[in-house]
Formats: C-alpha cells, structure tokens, sequence
C-alpha cells in the first residue's frame, strides 16, 4: 500500500538544515562530490539533503558536521528564529514557517560567495572600507 503524501515540498526546517550545510560547504569551497565521500554518500544525496528534498540522518549529519569543522547545533542555529510566527510546531508547520524559510538572499549562492571573500580580506581596515563602500551604495540606492 503506498503512503499518501500529506504536505507538499520539503520540511521548512530540513530546508534549513540543508541550506546551513550548503553555506558552510560552499564557504569552505569544498564540492559536493568531496563532501559526499566523507560521508560514504553521491553528491546527488548531498544535493538532496541542501535541497532539503531529503532528511539529513543522525550519523550523516554528525559526519558533515566533521567534516565542515562545525558542531552538529550549527545547522540548526537560526531556525527559532524562522518558526517565531507559528503557533503551536504539533502536527505540521503552517504555511507561515515554510514562507519564513523561502527567499532568504543570504542562502543565494552570490551572499555565501560575497561573504566568504569579504572574510578572505586579511586587511581589517580595507574589510572596514569595502564595509562602508558597500552600505553607502545600497542607502544610495535608496533615494533614487
């Protein structure tokens, strides 16, 4: 008998899970293929598992966090945050997390690469100088 699919797209919070391991895969430039040997997976699991399109296990998520140099709590830092609008978390999430967790630009690809080169900058004050050039063009772009 097969199991009737009762909610639709991934869980809000596997998405997040997936995401967080995605930023830290990609700031450490380390390719899906690599990440995936560590853990005895194909980067098509690791694709998965970023999408959230499949649940990350207890002992594959403690070896991605090896792996990535994190504590296994890092990829769940944040998600409080995203599920604040929900009232009770019981059977399933309402239709409010899952839009929480949808459309953050800090999960694109170009914030996680902006971010990890801003960091590359071993120079504090030209890091301090590209800070302020960077939020100078966004207030300017404000009032146009």
């Amino acid at each position: 008998m097969a199991k009737k699919k009762t909610k639709l797209g991934p869980d809000p919070i596997d998405k997040h899970v997936g995401a967080r391991v995605r930023s830290r895969r990609m700031g450490m430039r380390l390719s899906q293929t690599k990440l995936g040997k560590t853990v005895d997976v194909t980067f098509q699991q690791i694709q998965k598992y970023e999408n959230g399109t499949n649940r990350i296990g207890a002992s594959n998520l403690y070896k991605i966090s090896q792996t990535l140099g994190v504590d296994v709590g890092f990829f769940y830092e944040g998600v409080e945050n995203s599920l604040t609008d929900v009232a009770p978390v019981a059977p399933g999430l309402t239709d409010g997390a899952q839009a929480a967790f949808e459309g953050d630009p800090m999960s694109s690809r170009e914030a996680i690469e902006l971010m990890h080169n801003y960091f590359r900058i071993s120079e504090p004050t030209v890091r301090k100088k590209l800070f302020n050039l960077v939020r100078s063009l966004a207030d300017s772009s404000k009032t146009d």
